[in-house]
């Protein structure tokens, strides 16, 4: 109910594309995806945001992801005729409006980032949101909803693979050999986590630059230290990813060509026309 009503919260804008929403027991966490025009993209996320605000208490969530708010991650990705210019704008504007209707503070990452240290999400998602004032705003102000990190970046892609084993240190040392800050692969975030509601570990990954990371190296990799039960793709991928690598997205299980984005916001679009 709650994630529905912070959904319906974003698509009550006119001109917003809701392309997906799904969320997660485990991660107790959700990813809700949409497009649109400069204007629309913007309202919606704040409307989002407030809607999480006035909802979830961050001080009694709990889940495996790691978090430092209620409307944890907004980041602006150019699509179609956008620029990265045009997201940074966005996404300075949305941390300003959400502080400035529902208090909560925001801290700027990736390409919105306002200082080198915090364009990396690891680094202010570390303990005390990373030990600073926020960029707009102040995380005492509004305890129950933590703060937002909002950022422009390019496309992004999440990615989970679960283990035939529960041992959440096989998955950990997996995740170590393979992310790039411990000398793994190119652009791979990743972490070990264990799913009650599977009875696995999982290896959690997220390619900040897919067309420079050999994805299945990586599956490889991974398969090399051990056995994989299942794999999932949380939202969506562009079409140049798929085309690069598709025999790594189709292992997924959740995974069809509505998985595109370009295919799924033709889609949309076909639909909103035919209304």
């Amino acid at each position: 109910m709650t994630v529905r009503e912070i959904v319906a919260a974003i698509e009550s804008v006119r001109g917003v594309l809701l392309l997906g929403w799904e969320s997660d027991a485990d991660h107790n966490r959700s990813v809700v995806t949409f497009a649109g025009p400069d204007e629309a993209v913007l309202e919606g996320a704040i409307r989002g945001a407030g809607a999480a605000a006035e909802r979830i208490d961050l001080r009694v969530h709990e889940g495996v992801h790691p978090r430092v708010g209620v409307a944890d991650v907004i980041p602006f990705v150019p699509l179609e005729d956008s620029t990265m210019a045009d997201c940074v704008s966005i996404a300075h504007r949305a941390g300003a409006e959400i502080c400035q209707r529902f208090g909560v503070p925001a801290y700027f990452y990736e390409a919105a980032a306002l200082s080198e240290n915090r364009r990396r999400l690891e680094r202010v998602r570390r303990p005390g949101f990373d030990g600073k004032p926020p960029d707009i705003g102040d995380v005492a102000a509004h305890f129950s909803a933590g703060a937002s990190v909002i950022g422009a970046r390019d496309f992004l892609i999440a990615f989970n693979v679960n283990l035939a084993s529960a041992d959440v240190a096989i998955a950990r040392a997996i995740a170590r050999r393979i992310r790039e800050s411990s000398g793994g692969f190119p652009f791979v975030k990743a972490m070990g986590r264990y799913l009650k509601s599977r009875n696995c570990a999982q290896i959690s990954m997220n390619f900040t630059n897919f067309a420079a990371t050999p994805l299945d190296r990586v599956y490889a990799a991974i398969r090399e230290g051990a056995e994989v039960a299942a794999c999932q793709l949380v939202g969506f991928i562009p079409r140049h990813a798929f085309e690069m690598f598709p025999d790594f997205f189709r292992r997924a299980e959740n995974f069809d060509e509505s998985r595109v984005i370009e295919t799924r916001i033709a889609t949309m679009k076909a639909s909103v026309g035919n209304d």
